[in-house]
């Protein structure tokens, strides 16, 4: 059985990195696995997993170009790939489009799954685009969800049988977070003191993300509280706009992509995501097994993972992300009562169980 997974990129973000630290687990268990990126400018992901030399990485394009991206060509260059694979494992548009039409046209040989990863996405809320995106999914084996309620609002959506679905949870390596050393805050940053408190969030800089809420909380917090970004993308140079039109250079450090999370994590005080929405962010649930106290939006994807272990807040409510951070702040029994019960909840998503689903269900469908 040989499977192909295909993204758009190993740039950022939580379905790259689940397959950075997924595929040498399913080659150490005997599955035959590649990857197929349709563009790459040597990111950290891609070269990490290059570096393990577990898999085969193929990029159609060499960089991030939209002609390119979104050009009819990319069919084409796939087709010569599907071809050796029994099953192409899918992630992300477009080429949730450009796969199943390639695998038309070398005669369906190839068994398609498509992960979905949101509760929601632009297309979802065009009626002409929905239309599309139904189509598109009929030739598809079948969807995963990574939680039941994307299943739920896909299916409510676009009124496919229930068997076109199959829920399969992300999960982080708890083990790898648990065993991860502290730094010394200085060693972070020159700017960042061992007395200072420090936030953290990890997520690409993306407009679903919303990191302006998180930097203009630290407008009305403490000074000794600081904040680092860690991630990359298009809305960064946004983020460091508003930065220093708030006066915060010496309170906010943009880190960018790092290998370190966990380690990062561990040594911070708080971690936030202050999404618009989720599907089962990664970030989130390594924040809660770090042992620090994690805080998120209050809205879909969210609210079901964090709801009575961590601490929500109203998406967008600065006002209320500083009020629920100086309550941490200035009750260290809350702080800590928090803090372990977003460590119990994190036990819930180990990646070895996800891994383990996924096996199944890839045998299941190379058997039939």
């Amino acid at each position: 059985m040989k499977i192909l997974q295909i993204i758009n990129s190993l740039e950022s973000g939580g379905a790259e990195k689940l397959l950075l630290e997924t595929i040498p687990l399913y080659q150490k268990a005997g599955i035959e696995m590649d990857i197929l990126l349709l563009w790459d400018n040597d990111h950290p992901f891609t070269m990490a997993l290059k570096k393990l030399n577990c898999c085969k990485v193929y990029v159609l394009n060499k960089s991030y170009n939209n002609k390119d991206i979104y050009s009819v060509a990319n069919i084409l260059k796939l087709r010569r790939y599907l071809k050796k694979y029994h099953i192409a494992h899918v992630h992300l548009f477009p080429a949730q489009y450009f796969v199943p039409l390639a695998n038309i046209m070398n005669g369906n040989r190839a068994k398609l799954i498509f992960t979905e990863h949101n509760t929601t996405n632009n297309r979802i809320k065009n009626y002409f685009y929905k239309i599309i995106d139904k189509y598109f999914y009929k030739l598809y084996t079948l969807q995963i969800a990574i939680t039941y309620e994307i299943k739920n609002i896909f299916q409510k959506e676009y009124n496919l049988p229930t068997k076109f679905y199959k829920v399969i949870e992300n999960g982080v390596d708890l083990q790898k977070i648990k065993k991860a050393t502290k730094y010394s805050k200085f060693q972070i940053s020159n700017l960042i003191s061992e007395t200072d408190k420090l936030i953290i969030q990890v997520s690409a800089f993306r407009e679903q993300k919303d990191q302006d809420t998180l930097i203009k909380s630290l407008v009305e917090l403490p000074k000794n509280i600081k904040l680092i970004l860690v991630g990359d993308g298009e809305r960064k140079s946004l983020c460091q706009d508003l930065v220093k039109k708030l006066n915060l250079e010496n309170r906010i450090v943009f880190l960018g992509q790092r290998m370190d999370v966990p380690e990062l994590l561990k040594s911070s005080d708080y971690v936030v995501l202050s999404s618009k929405y989720e599907g089962l962010s990664l970030s989130s649930i390594e924040g809660m097994a770090s042992g620090r106290p994690f805080l998120a939006s209050n809205v879909p994807g969210l609210k079901e993972l964090v709801d009575g272990a961590g601490i929500l807040f109203e998406q967008g409510n600065v006002r209320e992300l500083v009020t629920k951070i100086l309550e941490l702040e200035n009750n260290p029994s809350f702080y800590n009562q928090v803090a372990q019960a977003c460590q119990v909840r994190s036990m819930n998503f180990d990646i070895h169980t996800m891994v383990d689903k996924h096996i199944k269900l890839y045998r299941k469908i190379y058997k039939n």
